[in-house]
């Protein structure tokens, strides 16, 4: 299924609606970086990092980031949940990658309704 036909509201605030899913988030799987000085989120207790684009950003808004990470923060299927900056989270779920995606899609979707 299409994105815009999955998350019509989204899609609504978008300008460009042939954009990709990389456009709109990024969920990808934490590991120790020894090459990097920075080591933001601890391997074991986050195993996923999200970063939220500028372009989903600028479609929620600033309270509705806040309301979003407000429902991400709370959602069960996170164990942990921390947020770095407005647009970037490690989490630690049992989830994949793709049910992440879609959680937050829907989360998204929800505010905006």
């Amino acid at each position: 299924m299409r994105l815009q036909q999955k998350y019509p509201k989204l899609f609504d605030r978008l300008e460009d609606k042939e954009i990709e899913l990389r456009h709109l988030l990024s969920v990808d799987e934490n590991y120790v970086d020894y090459d990097s000085e920075e080591f933001e989120f601890d391997v074991d207790e986050y195993n996923f990092i999200i970063y939220i684009s500028e372009l989903t950003q600028e479609a929620l808004g600033g309270d509705k980031m806040e309301e979003l990470i407000a429902k991400l923060s709370e959602n069960s299927s996170f164990e942990n949940f921390m947020v770095s900056e407005i647009d970037l989270y490690g989490v630690k779920s049992d989830l994949s990658t793709e049910e992440i995606e879609e959680l937050i899609l829907n989360q998204i979707e929800g505010i905006l309704s």
